[in-house]
């Protein structure tokens, strides 16, 4: 029987009305009610404990939040402050106390500003890309203006060489090759000029280029003494590109190992190394090799690296531009006497 139940029982009937068996069933009866008014008042005691753990849980996760949101207010406010930006709408308040309101204005303030700023940068682009090919065309038309005297002083010098060849000295002669020579000059210079100007102008579709027959070409056009072999590695691959940039590109290294060369027997080995997303191409020559403070502004243009008359200064910059349009790198390797190598990566 349940205890409160006996305990009040004891206390206001006799305790030989409990043995009789119609209290017995009466008895029986309440305690079924106070039994099941346990285990109600039980499951309602387990419900409000669950309630109050979850409850718990929630508000603990509401104050992780509230801590979370505090410290992206304070580092909004920090940013306030340390840009030292004071808020129109909070004249009167400190700016320790900037609010959630102030905040979310300076940074609709500062959205506006940022796509301001992007329009411009836009416009601004568009106009350069107009200054750029209005260049490209006076280049084109600069080229063309200079060129045409440079034609006339040559057809002019050699008329000059070959109809009145007994009636000049030797002197004179030298004086017409000299003449002659600072033509072809100026025409590479000007060449020279209106190529690096046009390397990342023009639009040039790009298509398969076999390096190997690229260089083989190269070989057969350019300028080579014999006492000079040139090697040129059959690993040499298709590449994708245009074939005159990279003509361009070989060429002007090629020649300039050419002309480094300054012994009895010169050697020029063209190689290629393959990695994952881009070929390594070396020019690797026995000339007379750059000293290193050079490495740098010998790319740059109309920089020479020897007082070499023939040399417009151009050829090294053209090379570092197309390899740049290609989104490749070049850098060398030199030593006084021994030689230099060239190397250089272009994109898979």
């Amino acid at each position: 029987m349940n205890r409160l139940l006996s305990r009040q029982i004891r206390k206001y009937f006799p305790e030989e009305f409990a043995k009789e068996k119609r209290f017995q069933d009466f008895f029986k009866a309440v305690e079924e009610s106070y039994n099941t008014n346990d285990e109600q008042l039980s499951m309602i005691q387990r419900a409000m404990k669950i309630s109050s753990d979850e409850l718990f849980s929630a508000n603990r996760k509401l104050k992780i939040e509230a801590q979370s949101q505090k410290q992206i207010l304070d580092r909004l406010r920090a940013v306030i402050t340390t840009l030292d930006i004071k808020n129109s709408t909070s004249k009167n308040q400190p700016e320790e106390e900037l609010n959630v309101s102030d905040l979310a204005t300076y940074i609709e303030d500062q959205s506006r500003e940022i796509a301001k700023a992007h329009k411009e940068q836009k416009e601004l682009l568009l106009h350069l890309e107009k200054k750029n090919q209005v260049l490209s065309d006076y280049a084109h038309v600069v080229s063309h203006d200079l060129k045409s005297p440079l034609r006339s002083i040559n057809s002019l010098v050699t008329w000059l060489k070959e109809d009145y060849k007994e009636k000049i000295d030797e002197g004179g002669i030298n004086q017409l090759d000299m003449v002659l020579k600072s033509v072809e000059k100026m025409d590479a210079l000007i060449s020279g000029i209106l190529n690096y100007s046009t390397i990342d102008q023009e639009i040039l579709d790009t298509y398969d280029v076999d390096t190997w027959h690229l260089v083989n070409e190269i070989i057969q056009i350019i300028y080579k003494p014999s006492h000079i072999k040139i090697e040129i590695s059959d690993q040499l691959p298709i590449i994708q590109g245009d074939k005159f940039r990279l003509q361009q590109l070989f060429q002007n290294l090629i020649q300039n190992a050419v002309k480094s060369i300054d012994k009895p027997k010169g050697f020029i080995k063209v190689d290629v190394k393959e990695n994952d997303k881009y070929w390594e191409f070396s020019i690797h020559d026995n000339g007379k090799g750059i000293d290193k403070d050079h490495f740098q502004k010998i790319f740059q243009i109309f920089e020479k690296i020897d007082n070499d008359f023939n040399s417009t200064g151009i050829g090294l910059s053209i090379v570092k531009k197309i390899i740049d349009f290609y989104g490749g790198h070049i850098w060398l390797e030199s030593e006084l006497s021994k030689g230099t190598i060239f190397y250089f990566t272009l994109p898979k």
